[in-house]
C-alpha cells in the first residue's frame, strides 16, 4: 500500500481537475490518499513566484485551458462568478471538518470543490459559504485559532518540503506536480524501473546556467 498526500488549494482549477480524475488515474493501484489543504498564495510567496492570475494573458489562457481539459476529461466545470477569490474560508472549513491534527476526508473536499467549480456562483459569497458550512457541520470552528494555525503550519511544511504549486502529490520522497503528472505518478506507484534508474536524480545534477531575469532583478533591489 502506497501512502500518497494530495496538496491542494480550492482556488486552483487544475487541482480541481486532478482531484476529480485521481481515482481513475490510480485505478487498480494499492494506495491510500490523504488530502492536505495548503494556501497556494503562501507557496508562491515562499518561492518568490507570481500566480497565474497575476499575469493577465496567463490568467485568460488558464480559463480556456481548463475548460478544454474538463471537456476532454468529461469533468463538469463552470467557472466561479469571479476568480481568483480568497480561498482561506474554504481551506479552513475543510480542516475544521476533521478532528484536531487530522485531515479532511474525500467527501468534505469533494463537496467544497463542487461548490467552487460547478455552481458558477461566487466561491467566497458569505451566504452560500454559510449554507455550505451548515451542510458540512464541521467538528471545529473554521475561524478558530487552532484551525488557522494548522493551515499556516501545513503550508510552511509543504513549502519546506519543496511543494511550489498545486496540485502536488507526494509519494514517498518524490513530488509530482500538476494535472499532467498523474500518469507519471501512476507509473511510480506501479514500480516503473525508470524511477530506480539515474534519470530521476540526474535533474538535480544539472548546473544552473544563466541566472533567471527575475532573480537578478530581486538581487539588485536588495539593500
Amino acid at each position: 500500500m502506497h501512502a500518497l498526500r494530495f496538496y491542494f488549494d480550492f482556488v486552483s482549477p487544475y487541482a480541481y481537475l486532478a482531484f476529480e480524475t485521481l481515482p481513475q488515474a490510480l485505478q487498480g493501484c494499492s494506495v491510500q490518499v490523504s488530502y492536505q489543504p495548503v494556501l497556494f498564495a503562501g507557496l508562491l510567496q515562499h518561492h518568490g513566484q507570481l500566480g497565474p492570475a497575476e499575469i493577465e494573458p496567463k490568467r485568460l489562457w488558464t480559463y480556456r485551458h481548463v475548460a478544454w481539459q474538463a471537456r476532454q476529461l468529461g469533468v463538469p466545470l463552470q467557472l466561479p462568478a469571479a476568480h481568483p477569490f480568497n480561498p482561506l474560508p474554504l481551506l479552513r472549513l475543510a480542516l475544521a471538518c476533521a478532528p484536531a491534527g487530522g485531515l479532511p476526508n474525500r467527501y468534505v473536499c469533494e463537496t467544497i470543490w463542487r461548490h467552487v467549480w460547478r455552481s458558477g456562483r461566487a466561491a467566497d459569497d458569505a451566504e452560500t459559504l454559510a449554507a455550505l458550512t451548515a451542510g458540512l457541520a464541521p467538528q471545529r470552528d473554521p475561524n478558530g485559532a487552532d484551525v488557522k494555525q494548522a493551515l499556516r503550519a501545513a503550508t510552511e511544511a509543504a513549502a519546506q518540503r519543496g511543494v511550489f504549486g498545486v496540485p502536488t502529490v507526494e509519494a514517498g520522497e518524490r513530488l509530482f506536480w500538476g494535472l499532467d503528472a498523474l500518469d507519471m505518478l501512476r507509473a511510480a506507484v506501479q514500480g516503473d524501473p525508470w524511477f530506480t534508474g539515474p534519470d530521476w536524480d540526474e535533474a538535480s545534477t544539472v548546473p544552473l546556467g544563466t541566472v533567471p531575469l527575475g532573480a537578478s532583478r530581486r538581487r539588485r533591489s536588495e539593500p
